[in-house]
């Protein structure tokens, strides 16, 4: 058998903005837990919570993405996880971004990306922010109403435009987006008559059928409103518009698959030969949720009969906001550094009903009810996989824990 060859991003990846300079270990497959370990003994005196991004695991991603969807174009949605080197990592292969704030395009601009790389996909602006985007050249962003058209005119009135429509269906979705976002079907020909009379330049439509999504179907739907817009327009007689954003709601795996095949049926059916059509996404979670684990030390614990409570330092006001606002369900394994050396996952002992609580003096702070453990201890750590996607992001610095001041350690799981 051949060696393995090296993974051609590997030199593009730890010359990416927010990666080069920083130290990146190459792990293997399975290296994760030695990695982590390997963190773990220089933290003998604070035993501080740390994440690890994996930038393998965002290359495999990316390759996964550009191999199923290779016509619609990914503009990562940087409120989902802002982490500089993921952010400088997805630029280096090609991402582009959906911003929805004035720091958000700092963050992303201060990476060296260009300005026509971001989309700012936000319906309802502050309008310095308008203003602000206007002067470092943010040229594409989205509306759904008359009010928001007044203030792109008044502050970025040579902005192309994305007519924001509701999704027909977002029900499948983790968090719908519906409720807050959208123009109604009989609001978009008021609305693109509203942005003829104001000499604005829509052109094209955007849409998201909810973060999280579970079913599929959604996109179809959503993509057949779409085209319905596309022809008001040219009712209206618009220049013909040039870009659907068919936004995001994509989880890597099965579903993403299953998406994938519903988007290039419905483009097929709806926008079979539409000239110089430009088709964008704005997906989050896809490329952060694995990316990333978090892991926390046992700071507490207490025993009442067969149950078992441990208190770790991160929680629901820290990164497993994700519980209470990304309806997120989240697991843990433990590494018995500390009481269990000779088996440190604890393979094959007795496992009792366990409460996980966070560190904040506020009982919401509950991380994990009958979660099964083994007996763990003082100073053993508890490890979250799939930690990336709305998570840190969210965090707060309620009672002096604060989730901005955790570390990221950086690995590559197949740069080699």
């Amino acid at each position: 058998m051949g060696s393995i060859p090296k993974n051609p991003h590997a030199g593009v990846l730890l010359g990416a903005p927010g990666v080069k300079g920083k130290r990146v270990t190459t792990i293997s497959k399975n290296g994760l837990t030695e990695f982590m370990l390997s963190i773990i003994s220089k933290k003998q005196e604070t035993k501080e919570p740390f994440y690890v991004l994996d930038l393998g695991e965002v290359t495999a991603l990316m390759d996964k993405w550009l191999m199923t969807l290779p016509m619609v174009h990914p503009f990562y949605a940087v409120k989902c996880n802002p982490d500089p080197a993921l952010l400088g990592s997805l630029a280096a292969l090609g991402s582009n971004f959906d911003c929805a704030s004035r720091a958000e395009i700092e963050s992303v601009l201060s990476l060296g990306v260009s300005p026509n790389r971001i989309v700012y996909a936000n319906p309802c602006k502050q309008e310095s922010h308008i203003k602000y985007a206007a002067s470092v050249g943010v040229n594409l962003t989205t509306f759904d109403s008359k009010e928001e058209l007044d203030k792109i005119r008044k502050w970025h009135s040579k902005c192309a435009l994305l007519i924001r429509i509701k999704a027909p269906d977002d029900s499948g979705a983790r968090c719908p987006l519906g409720p807050k976002y959208g123009a109604l079907p009989d609001e978009v020909t008021p609305l693109l008559q509203a942005a003829q009379t104001a000499q604005l330049n829509v052109v094209g439509v955007s849409f998201h059928i909810g973060s999280g999504a579970t079913r599929s179907r959604a996109y179809e739907g959503a993509i057949a409103s779409a085209k319905s817009v596309f022809e008001a327009a040219v009712r209206l007689g618009m220049p013909g518009m040039k870009i659907l954003n068919i936004g995001g709601g994509f989880t890597a795996g099965s579903q993403f698959d299953e998406a994938a095949t519903t988007i290039k049926s419905a483009l097929q059916a709806y926008f079979p030969n539409e000239p110089g059509l430009t088709v964008i996404s704005e997906p989050g979670r896809f490329f952060a949720e694995s990316a990333f684990t978090l892991a926390t030390n046992i700071i507490g614990k207490r025993v009442r009969g067969d149950l078992r409570e441990y208190w770790i330092n991160d929680g629901i006001y820290g990164s497993m906001n994700c519980i209470l606002y990304d309806h997120a369900t989240i697991t843990c394994t433990p590494l018995a550094c500390n009481s269990n050396h000779a088996n440190l996952t604890c393979k094959g002992l007795r496992a009792y009903s366990s409460t996980v609580f966070g560190p904040t003096c506020d009982a919401l702070d509950t991380v994990l009810t009958g979660h099964q453990l083994p007996e763990l201890q003082i100073n053993d750590w508890l490890v979250f996989p799939n930690m990336g996607a709305y998570t840190a992001a969210a965090g707060s610095s309620f009672n002096g824990f604060n989730t901005a001041a955790i570390l990221t350690h950086l690995a590559s799981s197949n740069m080699n």
